[in-house]
């Protein structure tokens, strides 16, 4: 029998390759780093029918509805999506599924790019459903697979939980054959099951409590919770419960100490716990974010040492889990390196709306994207950054209560994913409400911050076919728009144009700034261009433009990348001497 094949994968594809192998067939997510690659990975599988969705809650739901005719399915998603598909997981975690379902939430310790640093190992105890968590990419492989297992053996959706650390790296892992399951699809009606009314849910709510027993006693036994001995020259003293990456830190700093690794690491083995700490002189829980393990382990009556509280923010690595092993702080650790500020790109149609917008010194209220960047400097015209959808919200209750003669003049800036994802609720709402106010939609026709995906707005699916695409005029005018502008961002002038008219108006105006992302492949770019040196007077306010391509030398004058500049023309706009060319 020949062995089976290795090959090099990131933790993501590693999820995607061993739904793959589950016999997973529908799978759907909304991109979000660090979880993106999962189902661009999925997708390249032809037996799995794989979607973008507008946002988690569509992708939760969507799943749901494959399980519930007996389909293994899987949802993805980053930490913070998790929040918007949690009212659809909680009701989940009473009906159960039919077909395997596995949600994979990716969380970012550190906040590489993220507004926040949840731990959603919380969600696995609060939805009273089990959790997996992989350390490497074969470990993300074989644990997708049992997760399923797992799912359909106690009629309960899956949490498997990943990291940056896990989803980006790369590691050796097998490749195993496809599972096909060959069962009928088809729907049962089960009211008791699926309609979860009071009296329903009631009934429900303690099979769940049951469920939840069976899982405690399935943890104890299940191999990937596994005890490890020590080297005999540690004595048996020093014991580490540790689950994830923190687990590939711990064996590089302390390769001789015993370990409980925890494959599943909700709900916990209490009696491999007790076990294991018997084992020791002293036992230490080293885990990133929350003390979600360590609490759960002080729960049970044991002495346990976690680490400091100021540890509870950020990524681990070696040098910080030194520390906890050691209680020594090591003063060369901990530090960050300065390295330059992220920017847009050069030609970027948003660095036109936010130079206009800098220009008009209103309130912006801001939303998630690669146009956060607007509230950096040159620009600086971005003032909030709450959440998905949140920008049109925040504009919405700072008209209610701003007086008369400010209302107008608050404005929105949201991009079309995220307008898709939660926005248009938030543009109904003004519209109802009668708020006064202006949003302007970035329309660059891709999710662009999570690597350029395809959504409703784009005519593209995620397998590449072609479909419908959203017409955002028309849609912005049925939710309630007063009024709807397209402009050009490379044209400032238009911009400013339509912007000034926008906030002018009594009601609800909307302002769509359509330029296609300057990345995505399709698009044609015009010559660079290039600084009159004899024209220059180095006033610098081609700067202002925060564009990269856009360079000051040290003896003060001005030039232009070619390599960097692909001639949207914005800089020559602004320039007062005619000396860009």
């Amino acid at each position: 029998m020949s062995s089976p094949k290795r090959k090099l994968l990131s933790g993501n594809e590693a999820v995607a390759r061993g739904a793959y192998e589950a016999g997973v067939l529908f799978a759907a997510a909304y991109p979000g780093t660090p979880s993106t690659e999962i189902l661009e990975a999925l997708a390249t599988y032809e037996e799995v029918d794989c979607q973008w969705s507008p946002n988690e809650k569509v992708a939760m739901e969507v799943a749901i509805g494959a399980s519930m005719c007996g389909a293994r399915s899987l949802v993805a998603m980053k930490h913070v999506g998790l929040n918007v598909a949690s009212d659809a997981l909680m009701t989940l975690s009473y009906t159960g599924i039919k077909g395997g379902l596995v949600v994979v939430s990716a969380d970012d310790p550190g906040m590489h790019s993220s507004q926040n640093e949840q731990d959603n190992r919380n969600y696995a105890k609060f939805a009273k459903i089990p959790m997996l968590e992989p350390s490497d990419s074969e470990e993300a492989r074989l644990f997708v697979r049992r997760a399923f297992e797992i799912s359909e053996r106690f009629d309960t959706p899956v949490l498997l939980r990943v990291t940056t650390r896990i989803s980006h790296s790369k590691s050796v892992a097998r490749l195993g054959v496809r599972k096909e399951l060959n069962r009928e699809l088809s729907f049962e009606k089960n009211v008791a099951k699926y309609v979860m009314v009071p009296a329903n849910a009631r009934l429900r709510h303690t099979l769940v409590e049951k469920r939840l027993e069976s899982l405690s006693a399935l943890s104890d036994r299940i191999p990937i919770n596994r005890i490890e001995k020590g080297n005999p020259a540690y004595g048996g003293t020093l014991g580490i419960i540790t689950s994830g990456v923190a687990y590939q830190y711990c064996k590089e700093v302390a390769p001789g100490a015993s370990y409980l690794k925890l494959g599943m690491s909700y709900p916990l083995p209490v009696r491999k716990v007790h076990e294991f700490a018997r084992m020791v002189k002293k036992l230490v829980v080293v885990e990133e974010l929350d003390p979600f393990l360590e609490e759960q382990v002080r729960a049970m009556g044991l002495k346990v040492h976690g680490k400091p509280a100021e540890l509870r923010c950020g990524e681990l690595n070696p040098e910080l889990v030194r520390e906890i092993l050691t209680g020594k702080k090591n003063p060369a650790s901990g530090g960050v390196s300065g390295g330059r500020p992220p920017v847009m790109c050069p030609g970027c149609g948003h660095r036109g709306v936010f130079y206009v917008l800098s220009r008009l010194k209103v309130p912006v209220t801001g939303d998630i994207g690669c146009y956060t960047l607007g509230a950096l400097p040159p620009l600086q015209s971005l003032d909030t950054c709450i959440c998905m959808g949140a920008a049109i919200g925040n504009a919405a209750g700072m008209s209610r209560v701003l007086p008369p003669e400010k209302r107008k003049r608050v404005v929105a800036v949201i991009g079309d994913s995220t307008f898709l994802h939660a926005g248009m609720p938030g543009l109904m709402d003004m519209a109802y409400n009668r708020t006064p106010g202006t949003v302007i939609i970035l329309d660059n026709s891709t999710t662009a911050m999570t690597g350029r995906q395809d959504h409703p707005g784009t005519g593209r699916t995620l397998k590449g076919t072609e479909t419908k695409t959203i017409d955002y005029e028309k849609l912005c005018l049925a939710l309630g728009a007063d009024s709807v502008r397209t402009v050009d961002p490379y044209n400032l002038e238009d911009v400013e144009f339509a912007v000034r008219a926008a906030m002018e108006e009594k009601g609800l105006s909307v302002v769509i700034s359509r330029r296609q992302c300057v990345l995505i492949g399709r698009m044609r770019h015009a010559a660079p261009l290039r600084v009159d040196a004899d024209k220059c007077t180095r006033c610098k306010v081609c700067l202002r433009l925060g564009c990269s391509a856009i360079l000051l030398n040290e003896d003060g004058t001005i030039e232009i990348d070619p390599l960097l500049c692909n001639g949207c023309g914005m800089c020559s706009q602004v320039c007062r001497v005619e000396a860009i060319l």
